[in-house]
């Protein structure tokens, strides 16, 4: 099993595939380290601390220095933190600082490497190099003498995270967490990695933790100019690396952005389809629901994408989709007996998966599980929607009184009087258990139905630690027509035994076994994605289940106000990035505003209450303002306030969250439709730049487009969320407007035409209704104000009474329609 690698290869900017960045000590560090590793035999995995300094550096020491002068007086300030993973470190014995202006001042004062060590609360590995290396007496005194050593939660900051996962990246070919790395004092990365094995680790090959350490102070000592020079050159390319590809095009406006790019997208994906186990490519296997949904939603643009990518091929790339979230359900990585999606497989099967469970994941995934359903209306995508939507809402995340929680930790005690955690402890089981709480009739139809075996069923090959000895992660293997068969029940018998088992499995688990640690920080972006996933599902499933459809839009509606409450400042219109024991003081970075304002046109159109439209306009403007890049179009991930950051990257490429800059394009365009901004089709003309938030949205969706237009060429896989944009640049969003009293609705007609639009699957098309008696408030009055064509609707239907319905496309209306004549064009919106 490998470290915990962040899915796609390339780094977190606008370029898709990592160019390899040359480090002379990154090289020096690695072949000297690794040398002496292969010489050295197990004993010499102790190497004292005093041979980490130079002779003439311990002679200084000697002469005028003791152990608390080397260690510059510093504690460990961890539990300062408001971050649980943070926190989590506040007993090491390591003198772990916070990323402040007073820690990095330090190191400039006392000309010391920076040792910055970023993980998050769930990931396994983070824990493994805990125990391993930061518990450990001799590694905490090299890096307090040495170093001034820097923990950080990866989802406080993910700004300080992408720059430094960017270099890691692009030296060693590869990333993940935890992530470490060795900067001078003016923050230019000297070395970095992932795991690195501590000195009382098993039989691993790996490079050792202390030998890096040793050789980082040996060429820092000794070579310190070289080093100076060689991390400034390193940084050097890494600002060029980010620059390249992201200057636009300098011809016509997002010249070559054009259709056929989704069917290269899909080809792509062809390519790589697992037709055995879904997915696509080799393990480990993410779940990356923004391509699933890419595939999902190839079919439901208009008739002129399907016919420039063939109608066979929009078919095909929705079975792939379908076979790979269809064996994900029935695959270890979901939680078979309480709710929820681990966060990827280990196996190509899905079968072992890396067990934290993370709320981004789950919100996407409830997302693209309604897609499939609204595609095929297959009643067991539609469970595993309510799955979904329970462990968000009713299980570990949701927090009392709004928000929903980041994650659970892969791991936990197998037993209340356990004293070591292992991985996945809380998900497992072993056939002995399922006879002693099942009973043998039951527990043999449950075993095979499970894959249970007695001696376990995960390889020991992807078992390093021996967390899985005679454990047994559930993956459903047999069907119950199957089990029907074999044991001579009937289907309906064994499916109500798979059910009562269920339930006495979730009773003994949630008795015997502690539950996995929570990481309770409430964090603006992901909170935005869940707002989204659960307004649309609520929206969706009005008429298929109008109790469960109503808790979703709630607990949304409860997000929403907490977190406008608690981390929004309306004087300056900005919003923090987590809540955590009150507004914590990093502010919002450009995700948290996208993700925030696709859950609120969500919740608007779930709800069409024009607070939440208000609200999402003053956050675009903000967004705008602080991270827009008037320059070459697209949004940074950071303001230029930033003063303790030494690049500034756009967030381009969907990975295990969608990009930023995708999710901001459809957010402009649905603000531009729903407002009136979006000019008809096929003319693709951009406005000088401009910072002012009074330039259409529409424009700046189209100079986002064209910021990435250069490596969208080349990759177009790479940008599945901007793809969409990509058509309504082409050929137009699409709006439906539903005008009408509900109290003369007396056939019920505008409410099942609203209904029915919501349950399809539709892509690049906004809905909006108004109810006529509600056009002097406030809310409204300021919508009609900037939709015209909405208002002159509302006029229509007060001058005749009868209600009706708009269908405009490229912000041109196409025709009105009256409510007898409206079905076939909804039709023809799928």
């Amino acid at each position: 099993m490998s470290s915990s690698n962040t899915p796609g290869a390339g780094p977190a900017t606008g370029r898709s595939t990592p160019t390899p960045v040359t480090s002379g000590i990154s090289a020096a560090v690695t072949s000297s380290a690794a040398a002496k590793a292969a010489k050295a035999a197990a004993a010499a995995t102790t190497t004292s601390s005093s041979s980490l300094t130079t002779p003439q550096q311990q002679s200084k020491d000697e002469d005028d220095s003791t152990d608390t002068d080397r260690c510059l007086g510093l504690t460990n300030q961890c539990a300062k933190s408001r971050s649980p993973y943070v926190r989590g470190h506040a007993n090491n014995p390591v003198h772990w600082q916070l990323w402040s202006e007073e820690t990095l001042a330090l190191a400039k004062k006392y000309d010391r490497v920076l040792f910055v060590s970023i993980g998050y609360a769930a990931c396994h590995w983070c824990h493994v190099m805990e125990k391993e290396s930061f518990e450990n007496e001799e590694v905490a005194r090299v890096l307090n003498e040495n170093f001034i050593p820097i923990k950080i939660d990866r989802e406080e900051r993910p700004d300080v995270d992408r720059i430094y996962m960017n270099f890691v990246q692009a030296t060693t070919g590869s990333g993940g967490w935890p992530l470490n790395v060795f900067l001078t004092p003016e923050l230019e990365p000297i070395f970095g990695g992932t795991y690195w094995p501590g000195p009382n680790s098993v039989g691993s090959q790996q490079l050792g933790f202390l030998d890096v350490l040793e050789k980082i102070v040996q060429v820092w000592t000794e070579q310190r100019e070289k080093c100076l020079a060689s991390a400034k050159d390193t940084c050097q390319q890494l600002r060029d690396f980010a620059d390249e590809g992201l200057k636009g095009t300098s011809g016509e406006p997002s010249d070559g952005l054009e259709i056929d790019l989704l069917e290269e997208a899909y080809q792509y994906y062809l390519k790589r389809f697992d037709s055995t186990y879904g997915g696509f490519g080799l393990a480990p296997k993410f779940p990356t629901p923004v391509n699933l949904a890419f595939l999902l939603r190839l079919g439901t643009f208009p008739a002129t994408v399907e016919d420039v990518v063939g109608d066979m091929e929009c078919d095909h790339a929705k079975f792939m989709a379908i076979a790979t979230l269809e064996k994900m359900a029935k695959g270890g990585i979901h939680d078979h007996i309480g709710h929820g999606f681990a966060r990827y497989s280990v196996t190509a099967d899905w079968s072992l998966p890396h067990f934290e469970k993370m709320l981004y994941d789950q919100a996407q995934l409830l997302g693209v599980y309604l897609d499939a359903y609204l595609a095929t209306k297959d009643t067991e995508m539609l469970n595993v929607v309510y799955d979904i939507a329970d462990y968000i809402c009713a299980d570990a995340l949701k927090r009392p009184g709004g928000g929903f929680y980041s994650s659970e930790d892969a791991d936990s005690f197998y037993r209340r009087t356990d004293s070591e955690k292992r991985e996945g402890a809380f998900y497992v089981w072993t056939r002995k258990e399922f006879d002693t709480i099942l009973g043998e009739q039951d527990a043999a139809i449950c075993a095979k139905y499970w894959g249970v075996q007695d001696h376990g069923n995960v390889d020991p090959e992807h078992d390093p630690h021996d967390d899985f000895i005679n454990q047994n992660v559930l993956s459903i293997s047999a069907t119950p027509i199957q089990l029907a068969t074999q044991f001579g029940m009937t289907e309906s018998d064994i499916n109500d035994i798979i059910k009562n088992s269920r339930q006495k499995l979730l009773e003994h688990r949630n008795k015997e076994r502690p539950r996995p640690a929570l990481d309770d920080k409430v964090i603006t972006a992901w909170n935005g994605l869940a707002i989204a996933a659960l307004a649309r599902a609520g929206a969706a499933l009005e008429d298929v289940d109008p109790v469960r459809s109503a808790e979703m839009i709630r607990h949304a509606e409860e997000a929403v106000r907490f977190l406008k409450s608690t981390l929004w400042d309306e004087e300056k219109g900005t919003i923090k990035r987590v809540f955590r024991e009150g507004p914590g003081d990093t502010p919002g970075f450009a995700d948290d505003y996208a993700y925030l304002i696709l859950g609120l046109l969500n919740l608007y159109e779930a709800t069409f209450n024009v607070d939440y439209l208000q609200w999402a306009y003053k956050l675009q403007q903000t967004q705008i303002s602080l991270f827009w890049d008037n320059t070459s179009g697209g949004f940074f991930s950071t303001p230029s306030t930033a003063t303790d950051l030494i690049l500034r990257l756009k967030d381009g490429l969907d990975s295990q969250e969608p990009s930023t800059n995708g999710v901001s394009t459809t957010n402009l365009l649905r603000l531009s439709t729903i407002l009136a901004q979006d000019p008809a089709p096929n003319t693709k003309t951009s406005t000088p730049s401009t910072t002012s938030t009074t330039t259409s949205f529409y424009t700046h969706a189209l100079r986002t487009c064209e910021a990435f237009s250069p490596e969208i060429l080349q990759h177009p896989f790479l940008f599945c969320s901007l793809l969409p944009a990509i058509v309504a640049m082409n050929l137009g969003m699409r709006s439906v407007a539903l005008v009408g009293d509900p109290t003369t609705d007396t056939s019920g007609e505008l409410a099942r035409h609203r209904r029915r639009l919501r349950g399809k699957l539709l892509t690049n098309t906004t809905v909006v209704y108004v109810d006529p008696r509600k056009r002097g408030e406030e809310g409204v009055k300021w919508l009609l104000e900037r939709n015209e064509t909405l208002r002159m609707a509302v006029e229509r239907v007060v001058r005749t009474g009868k209600a009706m319905v708009q269908i405009c496309e490229g912000g041109r209306c196409l025709d009105v329609f009256g409510m007898g004549e409206i079905e076939e064009a909804i039709e023809e919106l799928g």
